[in-house]
């Protein structure tokens, strides 16, 4: 075989990565005795780098009795986009040969990755000597590394004498400046790309999109949505999702997704993004239509992701009977369950009240994690199954793993549902001392509650004042609901007074310190209560139920007729003997 004509292949495969075809071409080559030629050679270890089967390209290496600039390149180009920094590096440093621009910036990529910041100075160094600095690749490795080594100062000196600057450059120094939190700059740096008539391109956006997190970012996200339309690029999932991620951030569900309905082609994150988006806004039915939707129309499969989040929305809903299809479902389609699909089953049967089922599922995991563990303590906890807490959490410790403050939530909640005060109290006490987790507002409120639904409010009373968290509403709310519970009006009153001039938001103090006037008689306190209940002109929310029915969720709200069924279920309760009309509603919900 002609040497140009086997060459000239061997590239069109490393190009197309045809490694197949390539693997005949190699043994060709050494049926037609070129095995030794440095130019074929070179061809065939490229070829397998570029592949990605860096362990043949190392042997064709190693076997290689002449080898040139080339071969030293491709090898350690093959190490560093194949993720073996280190054997990058190493190789680079037995290199017998002065580097070109392509070694060296494959050996700074390899100083990005490894935070090599002293050899990435010192191969920035023989740049500079070999005159390879202000190459335009060569100078954009050197940003990179220096950018992700922390050194924005040095990135952008570098960035500054780059004669020829181009889109690569800038996104390198806009994604560095974004990741050391200098977002003012990046989109300095922004402006400027688009003053020097560069056109921004996907990663340019993917950069800045991702500081558009919070609402005092709309506006620019916006500006930079409207940018990506103008050049086609919101029609693409890369894009695309990034956009979908920034509304849903904001809770702007229906911008999300109009987004999503305008990328042309899906992948399985456009769709994940999506699901996530509802059900951080609280859509959870929306979550699953978008589900269901998926499954009908996309190509690819739904992944760990993606089930994770209808569960979860499934869970929000309190529906069993869609969370059961979806674990029906993944039994069907997925041989194992990943870890993250595991705690959302355990999550999901716990919040729809199927302790059991959560706990089996728990069971059946083949490993678990902290979240695991947390998972199915919190479902006992809210259960009420104060004991079988206590033996799963002495259980997670034996096997190794250390509590975070998740877990001793779970452990307050699960002491004060069973009335077990004197643990509660043990394991607040030790939160600190022996695992390092210092309490929050959540621990504290849960004690105060533990102290004050067993009557012990005087000692409620001392932690609040030894702890910082005993001016906080929640708190006082806490030990002013359990003084009407057992009818301590002093203590009572002293917590209304505080609570009072925190001006609450909500009708629970006044609704409270009336309920305690009452329970010791003091009539003229109640109608005082009352009245400064009317003059904070605030409004009781209505309660309200949520009740499935063969799969459709139905909420009931108190004083609400708006049902489209009303007129049947007030017959239904009639015929049931209840005595209930709308009149009596309407005298229910007053």
């Amino acid at each position: 075989m002609v040497p140009e004509i086997l060459g000239s292949l061997l590239h069109h495969c490393s190009k197309t990565k045809g490694f197949c075809y390539g693997l005949s071409l190699h043994a060709a080559a050494i049926k037609s005795g070129l095995r030794d030629d440095v130019v074929i050679s070179n061809h065939i270890l490229n070829m397998y780098a570029k592949c990605g089967n860096i362990n043949f390209a190392s042997q064709v290496f190693n076997e290689m009795s002449e080898r040139n600039l080339i071969t030293w390149s491709a090898m350690i180009s093959g190490y560093s986009q194949d993720g073996k920094h280190l054997m990058a590096i190493n190789l680079y440093s037995q290199m017998p040969l002065e580097p070109n621009e392509f070694v060296l910036a494959s050996a700074l990529s390899s100083c990005s990755n490894l935070l090599a910041l002293k050899l990435g100075r010192q191969i920035h160094a023989q740049s500079i000597k070999l005159g390879c600095s202000s190459i335009s690749f060569v100078s954009n490795s050197l940003i990179s590394m220096y950018m992700k080594n922390g050194q924005c100062g040095d990135a952008l000196s570098v960035f500054a004498r780059t004669p020829n600057l181009t889109d690569v450059s800038y996104n390198a120094i806009i994604m560095g400046l974004v990741e050391s939190n200098q977002r003012e700059k990046a989109f300095e740096v922004y402006k400027c790309m688009c003053r020097q008539g560069l056109l921004p391109d996907c990663f340019t956006f993917v950069g800045l999109l991702g500081t558009c997190n919070s609402e005092d970012d709309l506006g620019k996200g916006m500006q930079l949505h409207s940018q990506t339309m103008k050049l086609k690029l919101d029609g693409t999932a890369f894009i695309g999702n990034v956009i979908m991620i920034m509304y849903s951030n904001i809770n702007l569900l229906d911008e999300a997704e109009k987004v999503f309905r305008s990328i042309k082609e899906k992948d399985v994150i456009s769709w994940n993004t999506l699901i996530a988006a509802c059900s951080r806004c609280d859509d959870h039915s929306k979550a699953l239509r978008v589900f269901r939707e998926m499954l009908e129309y996309f190509d690819g499969r739904p992944d760990e992701f993606t089930y994770a989040s209808v569960l979860s929305a499934s869970a929000g809903m309190g529906s069993m009977q869609f969370g059961r299809q979806i674990h029906a479902h993944i039994i069907r389609t997925s041989p194992s369950v990943d870890i993250g699909v595991g705690n959302a089953l355990v999550n999901m049967y716990a919040k729809c009240g199927c302790i059991q089922y959560a706990y089996t599922a728990f069971r059946l995991m083949t490993c678990h994690n902290l979240v695991s563990w947390n998972s199915v303590i919190a479902g006992f906890a809210n259960h009420g199954h104060g004991k079988e807490v206590i033996k799963l959490f002495e259980e997670m410790r034996n096997v190794g793993l250390k509590p975070d403050s998740v877990t001793f939530l779970g452990l307050l909640i699960a002491c004060n549902h069973a009335g077990l005060v004197d643990e509660g109290l043990d394991y607040f006490n030790t939160m600190n001392e022996i695992y390092g987790v210092t309490p929050d507002i959540e621990h504290f409120s849960c004690l105060i509650d533990l102290l004050g639904r067993a009557g012990r409010l005087k000692d409620a009373e001392e932690y609040m004042q030894r702890y910082p968290f005993g001016h906080d509403p929640v708190v006082l709310g806490c030990l002013l609901s359990a003084c009407r519970l057992h009818g301590d009006v002093v203590i009572g009153e002293r917590m209304a007074k505080k609570l009072l001039q925190l001006r609450p938001v909500s009708t629970s103090p006044y609704v409270l310190l009336s309920n305690l006037y009452a329970s010791d008689e003091k009539w003229d306190s109640v109608a005082e209560a009352r009245k400064m209940l009317k003059g904070c002109g605030l409004k009781k929310e209505a309660g309200h139920s949520l009740i499935e029915v063969k799969g459709s969720v139905e909420k009931f709200t108190i004083g609400d007729f708006s049902n489209s069924r009303i007129e049947e279920i007030m017959k239904v309760l009639g015929a049931l003997g209840c005595g209930w009309d709308e009149e009596t509603f309407l005298l229910d919900s007053a």
